[in-house]
C-alpha cells in the first residue's frame, strides 16, 4: 500500500450560517500548502449541527455540494463533508465524497440521535460505503455512528480487509469528549485499521460546547496526529501502508473475528 496524505480541519462553526463557514473554511485552506490525497471537514460543516432541514437542506445541486466539488479541483484533492440534503423521501444528513473530476460518493448518516430532535425529523440510511482513494479502502461515517461498533465493524475474507482507514465526522460535545477519544482508539484496535475523527469546536445556537479533540489513530491505538482541545486547527498526517500491511501479518487478528449479519 501507498501513503496516504490526509488534512483534516478542526473549525468554530457559525451556526446556521452557512456564508460564515463557506468563508471560514476558505481561511482554513490556506493553510494545506502540500500535497494530499484527502481533506476532511466536520459534520454539517456548513451550518453546525442544526435540525432545522426546512430551511437549511439543500439539493445534491446546491452549493454546500458545490462547494466540495470545487475545492476537489483546486486542491487535487478527495473533499469530505456532511450537510442536511433534501431528497424524495425526506431529509437526510448526508456525508458526502467529492472526487476531483465530478465524481460523487455519498453516506446518509445511520445512527440519530436521540437525545435531540434528529431522530424524529432526519431519515436515517441503510447502506454504508467504502470508497477508493489510490490503493486504499475507506469507511466514512458521522458522529453517533461511533457508538455502534456493528455498524462500523472490518471484515476479512480471502486474505482481503474490507477497509483500511474509519473515518468520523462530527459534532461531539465536549461533554462526552472522554468517550469520543475512547470509542475512536477501540474502532482502531478492533477493526486493524487507522482511524480518524474530526470534531468542531465552540458553542452552537442551542448552547452546547465542543472540544474538538480531533485525532488520527493507528491499529495498535497509538495517537499518530491531533489537535488541541478548543482550538481551530489544520493538520497533515500521513498514514504510512507499510505499516499497517506489516501489522496485519504480524498480528493476524482479522482470521478470527466473528462472521455476522446486519438487520436493518
Amino acid at each position: 500500500m501507498q501513503d496516504l496524505r490526509v488534512a483534516y480541519i478542526q473549525t468554530d462553526l457559525g451556526w446556521e450560517d452557512k456564508a460564515q463557514n463557506l468563508k471560514r473554511f476558505d481561511e482554513h485552506l490556506v493553510r494545506v500548502n502540500e500535497d494530499v490525497d484527502l481533506i476532511i471537514l466536520p459534520e454539517m460543516f456548513n451550518t453546525g449541527f442544526s435540525i432545522n432541514p426546512e430551511r437549511f437542506a439543500e439539493q445534491m445541486s446546491g452549493e454546500g455540494v458545490g462547494y466540495l466539488l470545487k475545492k476537489a479541483e483546486n486542491f487535487n484533492a478527495v473533499m469530505m463533508g456532511s450537510l442536511l440534503i433534501r431528497t424524495r423521501e425526506g431529509f437526510v444528513n448526508r456525508l458526502v465524497v467529492a472526487h476531483p473530476g465530478g465524481k460523487l460518493e455519498t453516506y446518509d448518516k445511520r445512527h440519530l440521535f436521540r437525545l435531540s430532535e434528529e431522530y424524529r425529523i432526519i431519515r436515517g440510511g441503510d447502506k454504508r460505503l467504502v470508497i477508493k482513494i489510490k490503493d486504499w479502502k475507506i469507511r466514512p461515517l458521522v458522529c453517533y455512528d461511533l457508538r455502534f461498533p456493528v455498524w462500523s465493524k472490518n471484515t476479512y475474507k480471502n486474505g482481503k480487509y474490507e477497509f483500511d482507514l474509519l473515518i468520523y465526522i462530527a459534532n461531539w460535545p465536549e461533554v462526552r469528549s472522554a468517550v469520543w477519544k475512547t470509542l475512536l482508539a477501540a474502532r482502531a484496535m478492533e477493526n486493524q485499521v487507522y482511524c480518524i475523527g474530526v470534531n468542531r469546536v465552540g458553542e452552537d445556537g442551542n448552547g452546547i460546547s465542543y472540544s474538538g479533540d480531533s485525532l488520527v489513530v493507528d491499529g495498535k491505538g497509538k495517537i499518530l496526529s491531533s489537535i488541541p482541545p478548543g482550538k481551530e486547527g489544520v493538520k497533515i498526517v500521513t498514514l504510512p501502508g507499510q505499516d499497517l500491511e506489516l501489522f496485519r501479518e504480524s498480528f493476524t487478528l482479522g482470521m478470527d473475528w466473528d462472521r455476522f449479519n446486519i438487520e436493518i
